[in-house]
């Protein structure tokens, strides 16, 4: 058990699509658009596990064409997501993103990222602790999962909070968001490589 709550811990602290958005909303919103991108996050987490769990997601991605749509809406998703942190409270260009992504926001994210379904697949795979009953083993999973994903979703968004806090000059508060709309690109660089070469990111 102790071995499977590090992995947790491991897979979910990484900077991936959701983390990383989770303080680019912090950091460009405030607080409490950040707890409602969160919630949709944390909605859509375990609507992938159960879909990991059920066996659904096995059949569905098994077919090569879904899996390359689900990469490609990802990484579209995660591009517009990048740009509405970016030009947070701006006028530049054509670009002015006034409203937060919210709960509908961060359900979509976790519906088609790759990296949820490639975590919850290696956690609810593998690490089994409690061979009596495949039963107690499953809720025990998802009760750690969500008792270590909830802090971490938290304190990443406290860190972009925190930046925003700062009360910064306008200007370099742009520059923040840029900065945390880059690291997300980072992310889609890395699930474009990771898709092409045939790895799960």
């Amino acid at each position: 058990m102790l071995t499977f709550a590090a992995a947790v811990f491991l897979l979910i602290i990484t900077p991936g699509p959701g983390v990383l958005s989770t303080a680019g909303v912090g950091s460009a919103y405030g607080v409490r658009p950040g707890l409602k991108y969160i919630a949709g996050l944390f909605t859509g987490t375990n609507m992938v596990a159960f879909a990991v769990i059920s066996g659904v997601a096995a059949i569905v991605l098994a077919n090569p064409v879904v899996r390359t749509v689900l990469l490609v809406a990802s990484v579209a998703y995660l591009l517009y997501l990048a740009a509405r942190i970016a030009f947070a409270g701006s006028k530049i260009a054509f670009i002015e993103a006034k409203s937060a992504p919210g709960v509908t926001a961060g359900i979509l994210l976790q519906f088609i990222n790759p990296k949820a379904y490639a975590v919850n697949t290696t956690l609810f795979t593998g690490f089994a602790f409690y061979p009596e009953s495949l039963l107690v083993e499953t809720v025990s999973k998802l009760i750690i999962l969500n008792l270590i994903w909830i802090p971490i979703h938290l304190a990443w968004l406290y860190a972009g909070v925190a930046l925003k806090r700062l009360e910064i000059a306008a200007h370099h508060q742009f520059r923040i968001n840029v900065i945390m709309a880059l690291s997300m690109l980072g992310v889609v660089a890395l699930a474009l490589i990771s898709g092409f070469s045939g790895k799960a990111s």
